[in-house]
């Protein structure tokens, strides 16, 4: 069994530059108000893929959809809350969580945090074990269950694998937030396995089991039982067991494996968990797999469990460029969750390439397979009107981008490539063919479009939508997404 040992999230906390902006607090204070602009006059063209000009802390107000990293939605009546980690452009802020709300998942109003400072109990674990807490809060989690808010934080420190897993609950998804106990915690004991106590997500069965999955580097993705009538370990002192970890090359693992995200799809009757592979900053992507139990085995497109001493498919988003773009990376991380009619969505950070330090909310459209895999829209949410797509809207110049990854072994220091998958142009003949070869050819069943490729060597199976184009500020364009019969992603965009 091996163990992954650096110390990944000390380096997010030095790059992202993220310390205390203020004095500390009770961390079971009501969150500081903030006054949200003016929405009735929202324009989407104002959303930009950097924000240097509102940056600063002072202008945390206006914020929006900037400076979110690692969020977790609800919804909760009219609105969805985000809750992100205490990150943001070359400055500094305050710990406790940063809390936004929207009603559209396009436009965000900045609310403010969900704690005045560090949670007692998490901090001062972390202090007991002879580590300094970081001031700033990970990757928190949140969820509603009957009329209570749980709120699930992530603390780490310098110390390599010292870190907490706590939780607060609330009345209302403003706060004031209330700490309920530890839920997870891990040392830096080795040579015990462990993975780190971070990355928190939790799914709740249909019989009302609750299970938390966790964990970062080291010894990967964990799962353990929660009671459900506390939300914390059914179990005190348990760590739960190791259900996903990453493949190795000539002895060095391929890469990170952190940012669980867990769902019951009961339209699939399949549990599915989606995580981050490899650096945040640069590679960051977003696996998946799934299972008919919550303990797993978890499977990926080939049938190959997650906890196997290898990668897996299929990988639903990575750093990608649209033509005429610098490019997105660091797109990994996510949130799923649905609109409570069936829609699901995905949310996630999305770094600029022209400064990967830019951190921005990026929400897109899920689609299921007809075998039931997940696959993302190309493009961000924006509200765009759905009507049917006719087969003659097909024809013409399309920009498509297949995700496929180069395994570079290590972290940081490794991958500082953010190997974009970058759009080529193809052009759907309105006699069926594809770039005028009859090797090509495509056909239709709205929403359905099946390319195949070199007389059906490779066939892809893409859902179409109309979606906005952000790259060229264009209100709408047809959009494509699903899975090649490799389980490669396949994206494309109608130029």
């Amino acid at each position: 069994m091996h163990i992954f040992t650096p110390n990944i999230r000390l380096l997010m906390a030095v790059l992202l530059m993220v310390a205390a902006g203020c004095s500390k607090k009770s961390a079971t204070g009501p969150v500081d108000p903030v006054t949200p602009p003016a929405t009735d006059t929202f324009d989407v063209n104002t959303i930009a893929d950097t924000y240097a000009s509102i940056a600063p802390f002072t202008y945390y107000a206006q914020w929006g959809s900037y400076n979110v990293h690692d969020p977790s939605i609800v919804k909760a009546g009219d609105y969805y809350f985000c809750y992100s980690t205490d990150a943001a452009y070359g400055t500094s802020v305050r710990p406790g969580i940063q809390i936004r709300k929207s009603k559209d998942l396009v436009q965000w109003q900045f609310v403010g945090w969900a704690f005045n400072g560090l949670p007692a109990m998490g901090a001062n674990y972390i202090t007991q074990a002879g580590g300094t807490p970081f001031q700033s809060l990970w990757a928190p989690y949140i969820m509603k269950v009957n009329n209570q808010y749980r709120l699930y934080y992530s603390l780490s420190c310098s110390t390599l694998r010292l870190s907490a897993i706590g939780l607060a609950t609330a009345s209302a998804p403003e706060g004031p937030w209330t700490e309920q106990g530890l839920v997870v915690t891990s040392r830096n004991d080795f040579p015990v396995v462990q993975t780190n106590a971070i990355d928190p997500t939790v799914v709740v069965t249909p019989n009302g089991e609750h299970w938390l999955y966790y964990g970062s580097a080291f010894d990967g993705i964990y799962v353990l039982k929660l009671n459900a009538t506390t939300g914390l370990a059914a179990t005190s002192g348990d760590k739960g067991k190791r259900i996903a970890q990453r493949g190795f090359t000539n002895g060095t693992v391929n890469g990170n494996i952190e940012g669980p995200e867990i769902i019951y799809n009961s339209a699939q009757s399949r549990y599915y968990l989606f995580m981050a592979y490899d650096w945040l900053e640069t590679k960051y992507n977003v696996r998946v797999g799934r299972s008919a139990s919550p303990q797993g085995p978890f499977l990926d497109f080939n049938g190959k469990d997650l906890n196997l001493e290898e990668d897996n498919i299929p990988m639903i988003i990575a750093p990608y460029q649209f033509q005429g773009h610098g490019g997105w990376q660091g797109t990994a991380h996510c949130a799923v969750f649905d609109d409570g009619s069936g829609q699901y969505y995905m949310a996630h950070q999305g770094r600029p390439s022209v400064d990967k330090y830019f951190m921005d909310l990026h929400v897109r459209k899920i689609f299921w397979t007809a075998d039931g895999w997940p696959v993302v829209s190309p493009e961000r949410y924006a509200k765009t009107t759905q009507t049917t797509v006719a087969q003659s809207e097909l024809s013409g110049d399309w920009e498509q981008i297949v995700l496929g990854y180069k395994v570079v072994p290590g972290y940081a220091a490794e991958q500082t490539d953010a190997n974009l998958q970058v759009a080529t142009t193809i052009t759907l003949n309105a006699d069926g063919t594809i770039n005028g070869s009859a090797a090509n050819s495509w056909t239709y069943a709205a929403p359905w479009l099946e390319l195949k490729w070199n007389n059906g060597a490779f066939t892809d199976k893409v859902y179409v939508s109309r979606e906005r184009d952000w790259e060229n500020k264009k209100s709408t364009t047809l959009v494509f997404t699903g899975l090649n019969n490799a389980g490669t992603a396949v994206w494309g965009k109608k130029k």
